[in-house]
């Protein structure tokens, strides 16, 4: 069985390698009659594409995305049909000759001896299957997912760590993640976090980083007990991302040092006959059910394993070495993860709700 494919009723499944001809998804279960052309993928697929500062990887692709299934003009405009969504992204810029060193020795920090002991082959090119290249193809669906939840719902991240140096709570301004090369949710730390970047950058090394992820506008009831929880599946895809290593919901990890009284959301009536929470902790979702109050995460990333500093290794040939990774990458991967985290967060949202109405009606 392979796992190339997530989601239930609107599945996603990704393929092609960093180093192949292309890259791609095809959706599964979009309902019919939604408006899509390129130009609703292309703006996401920009926001994480490489080449857009000195602070990520300068590996040159466009990233354009050709829709070549799924949708059909019959006059009034491209809507989708119902049947399966085809989309291809062309990899323009491998150099593939980067790699050629690491061919039989195994990168620390890597997929590469994992997938060698798996398969018994593997894609040295760039890291293949295991790129981060490969999330290209979950924002573009992440796009298709974007048109079927509407405008009421809003998705959006940033980076509110790098390294050691945080946001306050009271800082943090999901509007500022994309007017900024960091993908910070803030405006006011940039010159300092640049610096500090810019010498991770020119010493050949990485960082790690954290990125919070906000969702406003799901209604209550999303979400499924008690093997389809929201914040299961949700936790799910964000740690399928490359390079995450820890999820958080709401409180997350910070709920250890809650007393039951301050964690709990306390509830009165509105004025309007709407229930108000005092508080969030929970994070929008209880009982892995969403409670109409925004859906808050948190997501580690691991620093980016490729670095110039060499690292003791073994080879196919059991032998002992050091190896210097080439190539272009990114000091901070977490900075394009930030347009992954929104679409992976779409894809499971929009799921949720054809799940919802499939259930309930």
């Amino acid at each position: 069985m392979s796992h190339n494919t997530f989601g239930h009723l609107f599945r996603v499944t990704t393929w092609g390698e960093s180093h192949g001809p292309a890259i791609g998804c095809v959706v599964d279960g979009c309902p019919p009659m939604i408006p899509l052309t390129e130009a609703d993928l292309q703006p996401w697929l920009d926001r994480r594409k490489p080449g857009g500062s000195r602070f990520v990887t300068q590996r040159n692709e466009s990233d354009t995305a050709r829709i070549l299934s799924g949708v059909f003009d019959d006059g009034a405009g491209p809507v989708t049909t119902g049947t399966p969504i085809a989309i291809e992204i062309q990899n323009e810029d491998a150099r593939s000759k980067d790699y050629g060193e690491i061919a039989r020795a195994y990168r620390p920090g890597h997929a590469d001896l994992t997938y060698q002991e798996k398969y018994g082959v593997r894609d040295h090119r760039g890291g293949g299957r295991s790129s981060a290249r490969e999330t290209a193809s979950r924002v573009a669906a992440g796009a298709v997912a974007r048109r079927v939840l509407g405008p009421d719902i809003t998705i959006r991240a940033g980076v509110v760590q790098l390294g050691a140096h945080r946001l306050g709570t009271d800082e943090v301004d999901f509007d500022a993640t994309y007017e900024n090369p960091l993908f910070a949710a803030s405006s006011t730390v940039i010159p300092a976090w640049e610096a500090y970047l810019d010498s991770v950058r020119k010493a050949g090394s990485s960082i790690g980083a954290v990125v919070a992820l906000e969702i406003t506008g799901v209604p209550a009831g999303w979400g499924s007990p008690l093997y389809g929880k929201l914040d299961a599946e949700l936790a799910a895809a964000l740690m399928s991302i490359n390079a995450v290593k820890g999820v958080e919901i709401g409180a997350g990890f910070a709920s250890a040092e809650l007393s039951g009284e301050d964690n709990a959301d306390e509830m009165r009536m509105g004025p309007d006959g709407e229930i108000i929470f005092g508080s969030n902790h929970a994070g929008g979702i209880l009982g892995g059910i969403s409670t109409g109050q925004p859906i808050t995460t948190r997501l580690a990333f691991k620093p980016t394993s490729s670095i110039l500093t060499p690292r003791r290794t073994v080879t196919r040939d059991g032998l002992d070495t050091d190896l210097r990774t080439k190539g272009r990458h990114d000091p901070c991967v977490a900075l394009r993860g930030v347009p992954v985290v929104e679409a992976m967060a779409a894809c499971v949202l929009v799921d949720a709700m054809l799940r919802h109405r499939a259930q309930i009606g």
